[in-house]
């Protein structure tokens, strides 16, 4: 059986590995975050219940993770 020939470089494991960050966040349309009203999402929850539920169910899973 001949022997397998290896490539002279290994490939890329993305198509971005070889792009500065920088690039691949201009080509993806990213823009820094100016300020945290940016992440701001005040619609998020129907309603208050909505919200408690939320919470209680966070709260249950973290202390199952605890126990």
């Amino acid at each position: 059986m001949p022997p397998i020939a290896q490539p002279a470089q290994p490939a890329p494991r993305w198509p971005i590995d070889n792009l500065p960050i920088e690039e691949v966040l201009r080509s993806q349309g990213i823009q820094p975050v100016s300020s945290l009203k940016d992440l701001a999402y005040p619609d998020l929850w129907d309603s208050d219940e909505e919200y408690a539920e939320f919470l209680a169910d966070l709260y249950a899973s973290r202390q199952a993770d605890v126990g």
